[in-house]
C-alpha cells in the first residue's frame, strides 16, 4: 500500500513566483517532513489546515541559487575563507547550494582521503548544501575513478600554474590522459583554459597599472586553450566545461562545437558581466582575477552569449584571500574576486538595465548550474518534488555595498561602494529559513554527492 504524502506544513505566497514556466502569482506548499515542494498552487488556493502561511507580498520568490564555483580554502587556508564564513555569506546572498573547488585547501581534493578530510570540516559548519569537485593533477590518474565513486561532481584541472604549488597544472599529454580516463567512466572535466605559452610570451605584469596586467593575460590565450580543449573533447567523446569565460571571442567556436555534437558547456562570472577594464583604478588589485576583467565591448558580447544560450550559467568564482595579499602591485597580488554574497544583486543590477528578467537570472544562476552538476532533479526550480530552497528578493530596492557588512572572512571586494538593485529578504533551505535580512541562522546544510541518473 502506498504511504500518503505528508501534508504541507508551510505555504509561501507571493504575487511573483519564478517557476520554470515563467513568473506568476502563486502559493508554494512545502512539506517540512521531506524538505520538498509539495505543490505550486494558484495564489488564492486554500491553505492546508495545519499549514503556516508566509505572506511575501510583492517580494519575488526565486529558487535558491546554485553556485558551482567557490573556493572555500578550508582546511589549510582557513584564514582566507572557511566553510562557516563562506556558507554564511552564501545564505545571506540567496545561495542555497555551493560546490567547493578542490584547490587552495590543504590538502587539495585529489584523493578520497583528502575529500573525507574536507567533508569532515564542512559537515559541522555548512549553512547551505555543499558539494565538492575533485582535482585532476599530474600523477593522480588512479585516484580519479575512486573520487568519482565517492561522489565528487566532476574534476577540475589547470592548463597553466594554478597559483598554489600543491595543485600543479596538467601538460598537454597529462590533459589527454586525464580526460580519456574521466570520459571512460562518464565524468565531467572542468578546465581553467588559458594557454601557458601565450601567457609566458606576454609582457610580465608589475606595478599598479591595470592596463599592464590586462596585457599580460591576452584573450588569445583563452581562445587558443578553448580551441584545443574542444578538439580533445571531440576526439575522446568527452564531456568538458570551460570555467570563468572572460574572452567573448571564444563564443562562436563554442557554439559551433556544440552544434557539431561536442559536449562542451561554459560559464561566466558576475565580475565579467558587471565590471570593466576601463573603470579599474591603478593599484586596485581587488579587481585582479585570472582570466582578467576585460573591456566594455567584450562585456557586451558576453551578455549576448547569455541571451542566445551559448553561455550556460553564471557563477561567482569566489576566490578570496587575506587583505595583505591584495597589494597595490598587479604582478604580485593574489588574483581572485570576492563576491559570494553579492552575485545575485550584481547580476540583477546589470541584467535589468539590459532588459533581462529575473526568469533569465534564475536560468543562469540556479537552473543552469544545477544542471551542470546533475542536481537539477533536486535544485534550481520552484517545482513540485524539488527541494524547498528559496531566495526572497525585493528586486527594486537598492543598497550600497559596505564590505564590513559582508559575511566573507576578509572584507575585500571589488564591489565596495557600489549601489546595487535587489535586496535578499530571506533564504530558505528545505523549507527552513536560514537567513533573514542578511542574518544567517544556525548551520543546517547537508553534504551533497553526485546523483545517479535513472
Amino acid at each position: 500500500m502506498r504511504v500518503a504524502d505528508p501534508e504541507p506544513e508551510l505555504v509561501l505566497r507571493s504575487t511573483h513566483v519564478v517557476t520554470p514556466e515563467g513568473p506568476r502569482a502563486a502559493s508554494v506548499a512545502v512539506s517540512l517532513a521531506t524538505g520538498t515542494i509539495a505543490a505550486v498552487l494558484p495564489y488564492d488556493a486554500p491553505v492546508p489546515p495545519r499549514a503556516r502561511i508566509e505572506e511575501l507580498g510583492d517580494d519575488v520568490l526565486l529558487p535558491g541559487l546554485v553556485d558551482t564555483h567557490v573556493h572555500v580554502n578550508d582546511p589549510g587556508r582557513t584564514e582566507w575563507e572557511g566553510f562557516g564564513s563562506a556558507t554564511r555569506a552564501a545564505a545571506a546572498g540567496g545561495i542555497t547550494t555551493l560546490v567547493d573547488m578542490p584547490l587552495n585547501s590543504i590538502p587539495p581534493t585529489t584523493t578520497v582521503e583528502a575529500l573525507e578530510i574536507k567533508r569532515a570540516v564542512a559537515r559541522r559548519a555548512a549553512h547551505v548544501d555543499v558539494g565538492f569537485w575533485g582535482g585532476a593533477v599530474p600523477g593522480n590518474a588512479a585516484d580519479l575513478k575512486p573520487l568519482h565513486d565517492a561522489g565528487v561532481l566532476g574534476f577540475k584541472c589547470f592548463l597553466l600554474p594554478s597559483g598554489v604549488d600543491e595543485f600543479p597544472q596538467l601538460t598537454p599529454a597529462g590533459l589527454h590522459s586525464a580526460l580519456r580516463e574521466i570520459a571512460g567512466f562518464g565524468g565531467l572535466l572542468i578546465v581553467h583554459a588559458e594557454d601557458p605559452h601565450l601567457i609566458e610570451g606576454a609582457p610580465a605584469p608589475s606595478g599598479p597599472a591595470y592596463a599592464d596586467f590586462l596585457a599580460s593575460r591576452p584573450r588569445d590565450a583563452e581562445n587558443r586553450a578553448i580551441e584545443r580543449l574542444v578538439e580533445l573533447a571531440r576526439e575522446l567523446d568527452a564531456r568538458v566545461h570551460i570555467l570563468h569565460l572572460s574572452s567573448a571571442e571564444a563564443l562562436p567556436l563554442i557554439a559551433a562545437a556544440r552544434s557539431d555534437g561536442v559536449r562542451v558547456t561554459v560559464e561566466t562570472c558576475p565580475h565579467f558581466l558587471t565590471l570593466t577594464a576601463e573603470e579599474v583604478p591603478d593599484g586596485a588589485t581587488e579587481f585582479k582575477c585570472c582570466p582578467p576583467i576585460r573591456e566594455a565591448a567584450n562585456q557586451d558580447a558576453l551578455w549576448q552569449g547569455l541571451a542566445d544560450g551559448t553561455i550556460d550559467c553564471v557563477v561567482s568564482d569566489h576566490s578570496p584571500c587575506t587583505a595583505d595579499l591584495k597589494t597595490g602591485d598587479f604582478g604580485g597580488a593574489w588574483g581572485g574576486i570576492s563576491s559570494l554574497q553579492l552575485g545575485l544583486s550584481a547580476v540583477w543590477t546589470e541584467a535589468r538595465r539590459r532588459g533581462h528578467t529575473l526568469h533569465d537570472v534564475v536560468r543562469w544562476m540556479s537552473a543552469g548550474p544545477a544542471a551542470l552538476v546533475g542536481l537539477d532533479r533536486l535544485k534550481g526550480a520552484v517545482a513540485a518534488g524539488h527541494d524547498a530552497d528559496f531566495a526572497v528578493l525585493a528586486p527594486d530596492e537598492t543598497f550600497t555595498v559596505d564590505p564590513t557588512a559582508l559575511h566573507h572572512r576578509n572584507q575585500v571586494t571589488a564591489y565596495a561602494g557600489r549601489t546595487l538593485h535587489g535586496v535578499v529578504r530571506s533564504t530558505w533551505l528545505r523549507g527552513r529559513k536560514i537567513a533573514d535580512h542578511g542574518i544567517p541562522t544556525e548551520p543546517t546544510g547537508r553534504l551533497l554527492e553526485r546523483q545517479l541518473r535513472a
